[in-house]
């Protein structure tokens, strides 16, 4: 069977957006306009990154459902 995204991969896109968030939050409240904007490409990284997997997610259970030979 092929896997599924595991929770390891989720808790890191989830810390990088998280970090993002943060990142973003001190730029503006700094005014530092350069630590703002990394901080939305952190975000929007992770949230590509998101999207990958739920797309190897949906093709890994598609795989597995399709190998499937369970003789019942």
């Amino acid at each position: 069977e092929v896997g599924i995204m595991g929770t390891e991969d989720k808790m890191q896109n989830a810390a990088e957006d998280l970090a993002g968030k943060a990142k973003e939050a001190v730029g503006s409240a700094t005014g530092d306009e350069q630590m703002e904007a990394e901080g939305k490409m952190d975000q929007a990284k992770a949230a590509v990154k998101d999207k990958v997997e739920d797309v190897k997610d949906w093709a890994a259970e598609k795989f597995n459902d399709m190998t499937d030979h369970d003789d019942k």
